[in-house]
């Protein structure tokens, strides 16, 4: 059973027989501050002693040769020089590069975090009843982000709300291809077997909305913060799950 909605924004934009709804993670489910402070802050804190304790690890050392390959293909290199995969790894992450090699190690060393207690998923409140409604619909959830899949799934496996993963049916993140690649959304419909007018993407990245929107899928941008909105470029809007869509 799909749900046909209409958005009533200022653009006017129809939603309508939604399958999939295929979300982003930061800024969309989850706070950028628990990513960027939380997160990325614990990965920092512990890279290198998660590297040397991990040193005979062949799925790290995988990691490590991946990030070593991208350093030394870095045009111009960076200034100043990192000197260890530790240093790289802190270098990419204050940058907040979408880098494949960074984000499995990451999600490795985040797992530890999540296994321990240390770390919590953080959504926004009115995420896990969102995903409970879309589900009862009849529509499937999945989830495309730039972190990588065990990253994903371990947030909503241990978030503050509990494990929100019997309600996700798929996850993707940059092995499938760059966010603002319209080849990753025709990728994604076709692992999941759907036409790409029956999926729903929200994101709050205009710049992946319009890639999704190029390979057919319907679009909506999630605005957390009204006050800072910038242009919908075309895009339906959505400033809370709440009843949204429907």
């Amino acid at each position: 059973m799909y749900g046909s909605y209409l958005h009533s924004g200022p653009d006017g934009v129809e939603l309508k027989d939604i399958g999939v709804v295929l979300l982003d993670i930061e800024g969309t489910t989850t706070p950028i501050e628990f990513v960027h402070t939380t997160l990325f802050g614990y990965a920092r804190a512990r890279v290198q002693e998660f590297l040397e304790r991990h040193e005979a690890d062949p799925e790290v050392q995988a990691d490590v040769e991946r990030l070593r390959a991208e350093h030394a293909a870095e045009v111009p290199p960076p200034n100043p020089p990192v000197a260890s995969v530790a240093a790289y790894v802190r270098w990419l992450m204050d940058r907040d590069r979408k880098s494949t090699g960074l984000k499995s190690l990451q999600g490795k060393l985040w797992a530890e975090g999540y296994r321990t207690g240390d770390l919590q998923g953080v959504v926004f409140p009115d995420v896990p009843p969102a995903l409970a409604r879309w589900r009862e619909q009849g529509q499937e959830i999945a989830i495309f982000s730039s972190g990588s899949v065990q990253a994903q799934r371990d947030l909503f496996a241990h978030s503050t709300a509990g494990d929100l993963t019997e309600l996700i049916q798929a996850y993707f993140d940059t092995t499938t291809g760059p966010k603002t690649a319209v080849e990753s959304y025709a990728r994604i419909a076709a692992a999941l077997n759907r036409s790409p007018s029956e999926m729903l993407f929200v994101s709050d990245v205009g710049a992946e909305l319009d890639a999704a929107r190029a390979a057919g899928m319907q679009t909506a941008l999630c605005v957390r913060a009204p006050a800072s909105e910038a242009p919908t470029g075309g895009h339906a809007v959505m400033y809370t799950f709440d009843h949204f869509p429907g």
